[in-house]
């Protein structure tokens, strides 16, 4: 008995230690699974169930248990009972987590939007399209192309692919949907909102209400070396600043988007580690920086709130398109906008017609060689908050090709030279998908 007693004391005492040395990351644990289980009901319309098994159901996310009240619009989440965290839903703004102090009866203003449906065929309204085909287009090729984003490898979903569209020349030629989606479906691009917040700034230049050359606007900066940094410079994400963007420890990232109440002021105090035009570094504290000067340009919070749909994504049609703001009621411009996954092409579309809307022109033509131009010290890899294949990295893919990338493998690809738009949504990224046999295959099908 004193032996049993014993092995369990020291049991016990295991525990202790192991819950006292992660108790720190059990709050990133369960904010990540109110959070994502909030956005997956309220705002994608999902069930919670399914959200526990699929967007939740990765180690070490999946420890955490949730709960949901579809009638107060609410998810909490905690690991075996310890640090509980809520994410509530607000209409316009979608799901934020929230902390102690939060008043959840504050009201706060949301997006006015115009989502008048255009009685056009797709991409420019949301009627059907006319059965098109192209002569040279070899449709066995895309198709097999496609079914290989979504087979099974040894009866397991490894791909775990959720959504595939290819357009050329404006016209759909293949699209899939695994079980449970199709083209109604709201899926979290994650980072690729980075390119959304990009195409603001190229809006705003466009309009003659900023220059990209200009200096971040940021008090705290005016006094030290900091002063130099330019929007160009956040922009290709080459600032200089200290940044950790390590997703699997608690790290700036992860701390911003779980802890912070304003996350566009993560970056501000973040030391120079690099020179400014000199260091590339990727981080999604920039982008919320970037949402953060965005909201100085205008008179008003309603004025900053409206100004991405009634310049942007209202205008091109992208009404399912929701960015999520963070507490204090700023974008979260790094990570969280949502939309189908025929929105999100019709943002490809948008780059590939070089800012012009079936006739409307939304930003300069000369804002597509702007992003499309690496970054020095990234090898080609990166622009303007696009990634780039310049540096050839898909290796029998069009080196014209660029993207704006999510976590998990969310992706809406460019390819000019080649008249190509294709999208593809899932739960893994490269590391089971093989993206460069994937885009080269639809390419060599376009003769």
């Amino acid at each position: 008995m004193k032996k049993a007693l014993k092995i369990l004391g020291v049991i016990i005492a295991v525990i202790v230690v192991l819950i006292a040395f992660n108790y720190s990351k059990l709050n990133i644990i369960s904010g990540y699974s109110a959070k994502n289980m909030s956005s997956s009901v309220f705002v994608a319309g999902r069930a919670p169930a399914f959200t526990d098994t699929t967007d939740n159901g990765f180690s070490p996310i999946k420890f955490a248990r949730d709960f949901v009240d579809q009638q107060k619009k609410y998810a909490s989440a905690s690991v075996y009972g310890l640090m509980e965290r809520t994410a509530i839903y607000r209409k316009g703004l979608g799901s934020v987590l929230i902390d102690d102090e939060y008043d959840v009866t504050q009201k706060t203003p949301i997006p006015q939007r115009d989502t008048t449906i255009r009685m056009l065929p797709y991409p420019y309204g949301n009627m059907p399209q006319k059965d098109t085909t192209f002569s040279n287009i070899n449709y066995e090729k895309v198709n097999k192309a496609v079914q290989y984003a979504f087979e099974k490898v040894d009866g397991e979903d490894v791909k775990k692919t959720r959504a595939v569209l290819v357009i050329y020349k404006d016209q759909i030629i293949a699209e899939k949907y695994a079980k449970g989606f199709d083209k109604d479906s709201k899926i979290l691009g994650w980072s690729m909102t980075k390119s959304l917040v990009s195409t603001m700034y190229g809006i705003l230049e466009y309009q003659g209400k900023l220059s990209v050359l200009d200096n971040a606007p940021i008090e705290a900066w005016k006094n030290d070396e900091r002063k130099e940094i330019t929007i160009h410079n956040l922009l290709q994400m080459n600032s200089g600043l200290e940044w950790d963007e390590n997703y699997n420890t608690i790290s700036d990232v992860t701390k911003m988007l779980f802890l912070d109440k304003d996350m566009t002021a993560s970056q501000i105090d973040k030391p120079l580690v690099g020179k400014p035009n000199e260091t590339w570094n990727y981080s999604s504290g920039t982008s919320n920086l970037l949402s953060g000067i965005l909201r100085q340009q205008f008179n008003s919070h309603q004025e900053y709130l409206d100004f991405p749909y009634t310049n942007f994504i209202d205008k091109i049609g992208m009404h399912s398109m929701l960015i999520e703001a963070d507490m204090d009621g700023n974008y979260v411009g790094s990570s969280y906008g949502w939309a189908t996954p025929r929105d999100w092409a019709k943002f490809g579309l948008l780059y590939l017609h070089r800012g012009d809307w079936n006739g409307t022109r939304i930003f300069d033509d000369s804002w597509v060689d702007y992003i499309t131009k690496p970054t020095p010290t990234s090898e080609g890899r990166y622009g303007g908050h696009f990634w780039l294949n310049a540096g050839g990295f898909h290796k029998d893919v069009p080196k014209d090709m660029y993207s704006a990338n999510g976590y998990q493998g969310q992706r809406v690809y460019i390819i000019p030279s080649k008249n190509l738009v294709v999208v593809r949504f899932g739960l893994v990224g490269k590391d089971a998908l093989d993206f460069n046999r994937f885009l080269s295959e639809i390419c060599n099908a376009v003769e």
